[in-house]
């Protein structure tokens, strides 16, 4: 019984549907619905910060799923180290570092509060040779939705420009750059480029605002947005 061939142009048609349909169903598909898990994800109301004393602090601009020691492994790997606590040792240390011009890579970071509670971690990338400047985050986690075990970490993420007195209260603080949103970015890329992070999208933040005050009196600017990523699971 002879065979019957297809004609070339409808052969060609249904190889480049099966090409569509591999592309959809196995690579636009997952990712679409990892977006929608991820922004079913429920956020606080209030995506700013607070000092202990009820101040508005930094905004929250940036997010990290992934457990702990994924989160531990992908700072290091970025060149990001995690920030002693405040005791009176590392208090000493952090002054000695910004009046003698020493290296404190691990200088504790001041507390701030979001949704009722004091940041879970911290890490920080040192600039020049004392702790008067560095890029650093505060992080809070979020638990994860029932069925996931992997926690969300809510962040903010700031350049400390210098040391000095804070403009609301007197205390001694450091003073944060203005461009919050370069802070995020600066973030987002070197997780990028240490391999740490998969895909990434935005969420709505504190709101667009060109003349924000956080809890030191220091003003900032920001399109108002918090980049969530993914982080790549620990080997």
């Amino acid at each position: 019984m002879p065979r019957h061939r297809l004609p070339r142009r409808v052969a060609n048609s249904l190889v480049t549907l099966a090409l569509a349909y591999g592309l959809v169903a196995y690579m636009a598909a997952p990712e679409f619905w990892t977006v929608r898990e991820h922004d079913s994800r429920k956020l606080p109301e209030a995506m700013v910060t607070t000092t202990p004393q009820g101040i508005p602090g930094d905004p929250i601009n940036v997010g990290l799923i992934g457990s702990k020691p994924d989160l531990m492994h992908a700072f290091a790997a970025a060149g990001w180290n995690p920030a002693d606590a405040i005791t009176w040792r590392s208090s000493l240390e952090i002054g000695e570092s910004v009046l003698f011009d020493r290296p404190y890579a691990d200088a504790p970071v001041s507390t701030l509060l979001f949704d009722g509670r004091r940041q879970d971690v911290v890490f920080e990338k040192s600039v020049g040779a004392s702790a008067d400047q560095r890029h650093h985050v505060r992080l809070w986690m979020i638990p994860p939705p029932d069925g996931d075990d992997r926690p969300l970490w809510l962040g903010s993420a700031s350049f400390d420009r210098d040391v000095g007195l804070s403009h609301d209260t007197g205390q001694i603080t450091h003073h944060i750059g203005p461009d919050i949103d370069a802070e995020r970015n600066l973030l987002i890329s070197d997780l990028k480029a240490a391999g740490a992070i998969e895909d990434c999208h935005s969420v709505d933040g504190v709101g667009a605002t060109q003349n924000g005050r956080n809890g030191g009196g220091d003003r900032y600017f920001t399109d108002g947005m918090a980049t969530i990523c993914d982080l790549n699971r620990k080997p």
